[in-house]
């Protein structure tokens, strides 16, 4: 997936500028909605226990506590290899989907290469189901990665696609998923939807990042929100339902705030002061 030009990195999420040359301001769809609770406690205890399990060293290890240390070292952090790993797939997945809307708009693209790095990685599967989505649904794309913004909630973010679907506008996330057993692909979360909400919610899209040049959005007006599932085996697209998008919205809006708040709590100085002993019996206390 392309790097947004004007997302940058921070100590508090990731965050977007007007232009490459205008500070950072706002945070990132995505880092509102990390301010949720992700509850994933479970997933990583069971990631480092099986990772210890499966360890081909344990065996003969277990008579050296320091080597027994180096390996529950390796395995605490199963889950963030594991994650990362994902995290490079889903780019790389995402990288092709949007050279697939770049050839069908008749702009350059790196499609023969971003074919060629997920068959590099064992992943061609996921293009194959792509483009059988993209065939059935008749896709006719509008806008890949375009960047939004919203000044009046304060955030900005970059949408995977803007397209036409039967005659409907839509707004498309993908989300790269992995393969159940059944061999279906693994469910979404509903947090898809608030991303797509706020996307629906911007007021203004990219034209020109250089020069920091952008329109009022064109897309807002009831279109509609698929979440699309993509996996090595099937293509799922779900749609957001319209009767639960205000619930979704005022979530992210909340969440805003709570980011906001936590920025300010973190900028504010030291929570926590040293007190030192009085000095005899007779000084006042440093507390009164």
């Amino acid at each position: 997936m392309t790097a947004p030009l004007l997302a940058h990195a921070t100590d508090y999420g990731r965050m977007y500028a007007r232009s490459t040359s205008a500070d950072f301001s706002v945070p990132s769809i995505t880092t509102v909605i990390g301010q949720q609770p992700h509850g994933l406690d479970g997933w990583f205890g069971y990631m480092g226990a099986s990772s210890l399990a499966s360890d081909p060293l344990l065996p003969g290890i277990l008579g050296s506590p320091a080597q027994v240390r180096q390996a529950v070292n390796r395995a605490a952090k199963a889950a963030e290899a594991y994650r990362d790993v994902a995290a490079k797939r889903g780019d790389r997945v995402h990288d092709y989907c949007e050279q697939v809307a770049l050839r069908a708009l008749g702009k350059p693209h790196r499609m023969k290469e971003t074919r060629e790095a997920l068959a590099a990685n064992g992943e061609e599967a996921f293009a194959a189901r792509f483009d059988e989505w993209w065939e059935l649904y008749r896709v006719e794309p509008i806008a890949p990665e375009i960047t939004v913004w919203n000044q009046t909630v304060g955030y900005a973010g970059t949408l995977d696609l803007v397209a036409r679907i039967n005659g409907r506008t839509c707004l498309i996330d993908y989300k790269t998923k992995g393969t159940t057993r059944d061999g279906t692909v693994k469910p979404l979360d509903d947090k898809v939807v608030m991303q797509l909400v706020a996307g629906m919610k911007a007021e203004e899209s990219l034209v020109d990042a250089m020069a920091g040049e952008w329109e009022p959005w064109k897309h807002g007006e009831t279109p509609v929100l698929l979440a699309v599932a993509l996996g090595e085996t099937e293509v799922r697209p779900l749609r957001a339902n319209p009767d639960v998008l205000k619930h979704h919205w005022w979530k992210f809006c909340a969440l805003r705030r709570v980011w906001e708040m936590a920025a300010d709590t973190g900028s504010a100085g030291t929570a926590l002061l040293p007190v030192a002993p009085p000095v005899s019996s007779q000084s006042a206390s440093p507390l009164r």
